[in-house]
């Protein structure tokens, strides 16, 4: 996956998660929802907000993958 340049703001990203939601596990998407915060460091944000785009329109087998990789960001310790 590409990632741009661009940082993403931290509303960026939760309008972002708003807009996928319908398309996300439950739990995935109320776990991303507890994690965003202000705390959460530039790179991680433009990370779940490239793993959000275009979530929706992604094969069956890359949400999967990108699942995964959401998950692994918002567990680390």
């Amino acid at each position: 996956m590409t990632h741009c340049k661009l940082d993403h703001s931290l509303d960026d990203v939760v309008t972002k998660l708003t807009t996928q939601k319908a398309f996300l596990p439950n739990s995935l998407f109320k776990e991303l929802h507890s994690y965003l915060g202000p705390e959460v460091e530039q790179a991680e944000l433009n990370e779940v907000f490239h793993l959000l785009k275009k979530y929706d329109l992604s094969s069956d087998e890359i949400k999967r993958k990108r699942e995964a990789s959401l998950y692994k960001l918002i567990s680390k310790p």
